[in-house]
C-alpha cells in the first residue's frame, strides 16, 4: 500500500517502519557572525531555529566589499562583484526551518537580501553525502546587501571576518544593543 507523504513498509523481520518524506535542505554560505567561533554561531546550532550541518569552507569567486559598518559593527557583504576580496566563510546544509529563522535573523529584505553566489571550495569536511574537491566551483546562497549607506563603499574591506579580530571594531550582540536594527 502506498501512502504519498508517509508509507508503511513491512520488514522481513514483520516489523512495520514509517519512511518520512525527504526533508529539503538549502546550502548557506556565511561569512560573519554565524561561522564557528564568532558570536551568533550558537543560533546555528540551536534546535529551535532548526538544523544546519556544517559543509566546508569556501571563498567567493567574484571579489566583493566584506566591510563592518553601523554603529553596533556589524559585518555585511556588499552586493557590488568586481570590487574588495575573494571573501571567505563556511557553508552549511539547512533545513526550511532553519532558513526561514536565518531570513527572519538577517532581516531579509530590509537589511540583507538572499542571493546565489558561485563559490571555490577550499576544504570540504561534510562525510556521507556529496564530496566536494579543494578548488572545485559551487553555489549556494548567501546574505548581501544592496541597501546600504553611501559611504560603506569607502570603508575598510576584509577577506575574513573575526568579531575578535585586530580591526578594533567590537561587534555588539543583539542582546547588548539598546534599539533593534
Amino acid at each position: 500500500m502506498r501512502i504519498k507523504t508517509t508509507s508503511l513498509l513491512t520488514s522481513a523481520l514483520g516489523l512495520v517502519a514509517f519512511v518520512l518524506p525527504a526533508v529539503q535542505m538549502t546550502q548557506i554560505f556565511v561569512y560573519g557572525t554565524l561561522k564557528k567561533g564568532q558570536p551568533n554561531y550558537s543560533r546555528m546550532l540551536d534546535p529551535a531555529n532548526g538544523r544546519a550541518s556544517f559543509l566546508g569552507r569556501a571563498s567567493t569567486i567574484d571579489k566583493f566589499p566584506l566591510v563592518i559598518a553601523g554603529q553596533y559593527n556589524i559585518p555585511f557583504l556588499l552586493n557590488i562583484p568586481g570590487k574588495g576580496h575573494h571573501v571567505q566563510g563556511e557553508v552549511y546544509s539547512v533545513d526550511d526551518q532553519m532558513l526561514a529563522f536565518l531570513d527572519r535573523f538577517e532581516s531579509i529584505p530590509d537589511m540583507y537580501q538572499r542571493t546565489l553566489v558561485k563559490l571555490k571550495v577550499e576544504e570540504w569536511a561534510k562525510e556521507g553525502g556529496a564530496t566536494r574537491s579543494p578548488g572545485s566551483a559551487m553555489e549556494a546562497f548567501v546574505y548581501s546587501t544592496t541597501t546600504y549607506k553611501p559611504e560603506w563603499v569607502t570603508l575598510q574591506s576584509y577577506e575574513n571576518y573575526d568579531a575578535y579580530g585586530d580591526h578594533g571594531l567590537e561587534y555588539v550582540t543583539r542582546e547588548a544593543r539598546e534599539d533593534s536594527f
